[in-house]
C-alpha cells in the first residue's frame, strides 16, 4: 500500500477504537475534535505538534481516554476532505473543536457556528473572516495566529543577505489563497530595491512544482523563497530536493523544511502555539467562551540553518546570520 493511501485510510478511520480508551467510572468523558489541514498523521512536524497539543491538556488535567475523548481527522490539504470530515466532527456532538491550521478553521465553521473553536497557525484571521477582531474575535472561533505579512519581505531580504549574487528569486506560492497573495505583494514592495526579479511558481502537485523550479533554475543566478501554506507543507519533500538538485539557495517559513534539508528558514515555532492551544481548550472545556478569549499573535520568530546544505551549496554565511540562529544543524 503507498504511503498517501495509508494516510488516507488512516484519515477516514476517526479515532483510536472507544474500547482502547475505556472512560473511568464517575467521570464525565468531553470530546475534542480535532481538524489537521495539511500534515499527514505519520509526518514528524505533526507528530511534534500534536505531542505538544496533548501535553497541554495534560498539564491542565485532560487525559486521552480518561475524561476526554480527542477524535481526529486528515484534511491532507484536500478542500473536499476538509468539509466532509468537519461534517463528520460537528455531527459527534464535541464540546470544543481544534482546527490544526487555516485551511481547517472554514470547514469547522461552515458546518457549526455554535461549537467553539480554538484555531493555532492561522494567517490573519481577520481578514479571513474568522473573527470580528483580535481583541474581541465575537464568533464561536479564537485561538493563536501565525507571521504577519511583513515577514515575507523579512525572507527576500535575508536570502540577499546569505547569497549577495542571486538576482532573480522564484516565489514558490499558492495562488488561491487570498493570504498568499497578500504575501506575494509583500515580497514585490521590497524586490526593486533588493535588485531582484520575481518569478511565481503556482504551488499544485510535486510533478508540477519540481518541473517549474527545474525550468526556473536554467536562467541562473537564481534562488527561492518558499511562502507558508498547506500545499508547500505537503509538498515539502519535493521542493527541498528540487532546490538541492538545482544548486538554489532557498529561504523557508518552517523549520520542517530546514530539519529535512533546506538551507535556512525565518519564522514563528509552529510547535509552541499548539500547546497554547490546549489552554484555550481547557478554559472553553471549563465553561469559557472563545468570543472572550482574545486572538493571540506571535512574540518570536526563530531563525534555524543548515550548514551541510549551506556547504553543499558553497555558501559562507556571514557571521552576523550565524550569531543571530536560534539553532544550527550541522
Amino acid at each position: 500500500m503507498r504511503r498517501r493511501d495509508l494516510i488516507t485510510l488512516i484519515g477516514g478511520a476517526a479515532a483510536w477504537p472507544l474500547a482502547a480508551r475505556a472512560q473511568q467510572p464517575g467521570v464525565r468523558m468531553r470530546r475534542i475534535g480535532v481538524l489537521v489541514s495539511n500534515l499527514p498523521a505519520d509526518d514528524p512536524e505533526w507528530q511534534a505538534r500534536s505531542n505538544a497539543f496533548v501535553q497541554g491538556l495534560q498539564e491542565r488535567g485532560w487525559s486521552d481516554g480518561r475524561n476526554v475523548l480527542l477524535e481526529y481527522r486528515w484534511g491532507l490539504g484536500d478542500p473536499d476532505r476538509l468539509r466532509k470530515y468537519a461534517a463528520e466532527l460537528v455531527a459527534l456532538a464535541p464540546d470544543v473543536m481544534f482546527a490544526a491550521g487555516g485551511a481547517a478553521v472554514a470547514p469547522l465553521q461552515q458546518s457549526s457556528r455554535s461549537v467553539p473553536i480554538v484555531f493555532a497557525n492561522v494567517l490573519d484571521p481577520v481578514g479571513a473572516g474568522f473573527v470580528g477582531s483580535l481583541a474581541r474575535p465575537g464568533g464561536n472561533a479564537t485561538g493563536f495566529a501565525s507571521m504577519e505579512f511583513g515577514l515575507s519581505a523579512k525572507l527576500l531580504e535575508l536570502l540577499k543577505q546569505i547569497a549577495p549574487r542571486v538576482a532573480r528569486v522564484a516565489v514558490v506560492r499558492n495562488a488561491g489563497n487570498p493570504v498568499e497573495v497578500a504575501q506575494f505583494g509583500a515580497i514585490q514592495a521590497v524586490a526593486p530595491s533588493l535588485g531582484v526579479e520575481l518569478t511565481p511558481i503556482i504551488g499544485r502537485d510535486s510533478g508540477e512544482i519540481e518541473h517549474d523550479i527545474g525550468a526556473f533554475a536554467r536562467g541562473g543566478n537564481g534562488g527561492l523563497v518558499v511562502t507558508g501554506a498547506g500545499v508547500q507543507q505537503i509538498q515539502r519533500d519535493t521542493i527541498v530536493a528540487a532546490a538541492a538538485q538545482h544548486k538554489l539557495p532557498a529561504v523557508y517559513v518552517f523549520r520542517g523544511f530546514v530539519a529535512q534539508g533546506g538551507l535556512i528558514s525565518y519564522g514563528i515555532d509552529q510547535t509552541e502555539p499548539y500547546r497554547l492551544a490546549a489552554g484555550y481548550v481547557d478554559r472553553i472545556l471549563k465553561g469559557e467562551k472563545p468570543a472572550d478569549l482574545p486572538v493571540q499573535a506571535p512574540t518570536k520568530y526563530e531563525l534555524v540553518i543548515n550548514l551541510k546544505t549551506a556547504k553543499a551549496l558553497g555558501l559562507d554565511l556571514p557571521a552576523s546570520v550565524l550569531a543571530r540562529a536560534d539553532e544550527v544543524i550541522e
